[in-house]
């Protein structure tokens, strides 16, 4: 995983296309045009030093198959930050989106000290159901985010400080490769 820049824009258009890579962002595939807004909108809270979205690569090769990292949320009135994954569906079932999850939520508590962290699932994702559970997140409740029903999985930073050590990844910085 690295930080998103310029260069991406292509291959990532070409992710954010891909209907079975969208299909559970509520959007559906997205053009070059949207898809280049919200690539900016990651690197400028990149730029900042605030929390965002990672590039995710295969290890040892140079094709983008994804994003993990955060979100800025507003659920029911309160303000969370999203742990979020997308991979692209030639690469699902590889603990791919697990492993980006893990090391994500792992530099939110460690390095960021952050003390809460939510993932937005729909409800017919149980692939994503799956990762957030191996996240160690818990469903905390049901509820309609942007006109579509979601599930609120949670964790704390002190129930991610009860978790077994080998259950913790590190991201060492952005630009870590995982």
């Amino acid at each position: 995983m690295r930080s998103f820049n310029e260069r991406d824009l292509d291959p990532f258009s070409a992710l954010t296309s891909n209907e079975g890579f969208m299909r559970f962002s509520g959007t559906g595939p997205i053009g070059r045009e949207e898809t280049a807004a919200m690539l900016e909108r990651i690197m400028v809270r990149t730029r900042a030093g605030q929390p965002a979205q990672f590039a995710v690569f295969l290890r040892g090769q140079h094709k983008l198959i994804g994003y993990c990292g955060f979100f800025f949320q507003t659920v029911d009135g309160v303000n969370d930050l999203e742990v979020a994954y997308r991979i692209h569906p030639d690469y699902w079932g590889r603990g791919l989106a697990t492993e980006g999850a893990q090391a994500v939520r792992d530099h939110a508590f460690q390095d960021l000290r952050l003390e809460r962290l939510i993932s937005l699932i729909h409800p017919d994702n149980h692939a994503s159901r799956r990762v957030a559970e191996k996240n160690g997140m818990t469903l905390e409740r049901r509820t309609t985010f942007k006109d579509f029903p979601a599930l609120v999985f949670a964790i704390s930073r002190q129930h991610w400080g009860r978790l077994p050590c080998d259950a913790r990844r590190t991201l060492r910085s952005k630009h870590d490769t995982l």
